[in-house]
């Protein structure tokens, strides 16, 4: 049934994103483009799951999501980049596995997998300019789906522990807070908070390990945009710390997240250092 689960909304949010980008933001992006990364990313989708036996629907909505995250947030001069950051971000989901769950966010797989391969990929992270109208839409929306899923905790501690550090070298530094202020009111950052960072499948699943973890990498966005100037620095943080989730659900114990009532009827997996050893070793034998 349309709209039954959370990620129908997902989808219809990211995708108004998309539109209301195109015709606000006068974004250069190509409708061919968008084209090739649903579709590449859809195709990959289903080719993977036949393989491994799981259920096409399902896991057709996550793929459609991840293709839409990437047309909001990459650009590329060619169709086949495009088509590179969508194959690898759904082949990451199936090669880096612990205990039956992939620790990269698959969208930001893609795009940093475009940064490093190919030579016409670029992120802008301030398309969405400081419009205050903007982040009221990403907050309403975002807090809808997070309220769902019950991930605020992961977008608090980001936001919170990134501003408190600016906050602080702001002060240091002397600047007003007007410099303050523009530095955070960034549409970009917000939904990579609200919906890149807080994807419930790659995330820890304890809420002490996602408090760490969000703290972690905007201590680490922090470093790298104010002192090594990368303006891509969230994508970078997120991408380096990942494998960092799989360690705290080792310390952590709690019941891995499920989309569907009907998976947790099926029983919830703790992922201990056991299945975490066997998982390694499936994938060295590869």
């Amino acid at each position: 049934m349309l709209l039954k689960d959370i990620r129908d909304y997902q989808i219809l949010f990211l995708g108004l994103f998309l539109v209301l980008g195109i015709g606000t933001r006068d974004w250069t992006l190509r409708p061919e483009l968008i084209g090739v990364a649903i579709a590449t990313s859809l195709a990959t989708q289903w080719i993977l799951s036949s393989l491994t036996g799981k259920e096409q629907v399902a896991n057709l909505r996550s793929a459609l999501i991840t293709s839409l995250g990437l047309s909001l947030l990459l650009r590329a001069d060619h169709w086949t980049t495009m088509a590179i950051a969508a194959v690898l971000a759904i082949v990451s989901k199936f090669i880096f596995q612990v205990g039956d769950k992939h620790f990269f966010n698959p969208a930001n797989f893609g795009i940093i997998s475009a940064l490093i391969l190919t030579p016409d990929a670029w992120v802008s992270p301030g398309q969405w300019g400081e419009e205050w109208w903007y982040g009221l839409l990403f907050l309403g929306t975002g807090g809808m789906i997070l309220q769902r899923i019950g991930r605020w905790d992961t977008t608090a501690a980001f936001l919170g522990s990134y501003s408190l550090l600016e906050a602080i070298r702001n002060f240091w530094l002397g600047w007003t807070w007007d410099v303050y202020w523009h530095r955070l009111m960034s549409g970009s950052l917000l939904l990579f908070a609200l919906f890149m960072i807080t994807d419930p499948r790659s995330i820890p699943n304890s809420r002490i390990g996602r408090v760490v973890w969000a703290v972690c990498i905007a201590g680490l966005t922090f470093i790298l945009r104010n002192y090594f100037f990368v303006s891509t620095a969230v994508f970078w943080a997120l991408f380096a710390l990942a494998p960092l989730s799989i360690l705290l659900d080792v310390f952590w114990l709690a019941p891995r997240f499920t989309w569907q009532e009907k998976d947790k009827e099926a029983g919830v997996e703790l992922l201990t250092p056991n299945s975490c050893t066997d998982a390694i070793h499936r994938v060295s034998s590869l």
